[in-house]
């Protein structure tokens, strides 16, 4: 049976409270769990003691008994100091995605476009001008 230690999510709308359990990888995340050994109120202040509760000796053994933490509760252990967190890196995340990089560049096309547009009937102006104003004489 693999074992995650995990968020369980309680409390109310727009006001979520979660509950750290150890649970089956397979059950549901507000589901049947098999241990509590603490809470996390996100409502809270960082500051505050009372934000994050984990019972360190419950963490340690259920970790020693193969439990695996999720990301955010890897994080509270890694607070703890019970193990380490390794950073992460996704340089993809900044990036848009395949839609928005194709409008993006239709719309620098139309931008290329539209400059090239004024440029050129800037130059032609001129010869216009000087082709109307004899016309204009003879009338």
């Amino acid at each position: 049976m693999s074992l995650k230690i995990r968020l369980a999510r309680g409390g109310a709308k727009k006001r979520p409270f979660y509950s750290i359990v150890v649970a089956d990888s397979r059950s549901p995340r507000d589901g049947r769990f098999i241990e509590k050994i603490g809470t996390y109120n996100p409502v809270l202040p960082k500051d505050s003691g009372q934000r994050v509760v984990l019972d360190v000796e419950k963490a340690k053994s259920w970790l020693g008994k193969g439990a695996l933490p999720t990301d955010r509760v890897a994080r509270f252990l890694d607070a703890e100091g019970l193990m380490k967190r390794s950073a992460r890196n996704n340089p993809n995340k900044a990036q848009p995605g395949k839609k928005a990089q194709e409008r993006a560049a239709e719309k620098e096309e139309a931008a290329k476009a539209a400059a090239e547009a004024a440029a050129a009937p800037a130059e032609e102006a001129p010869a216009e001008a000087a082709a109307e104003a004899p016309a204009e004489e003879n009338a």
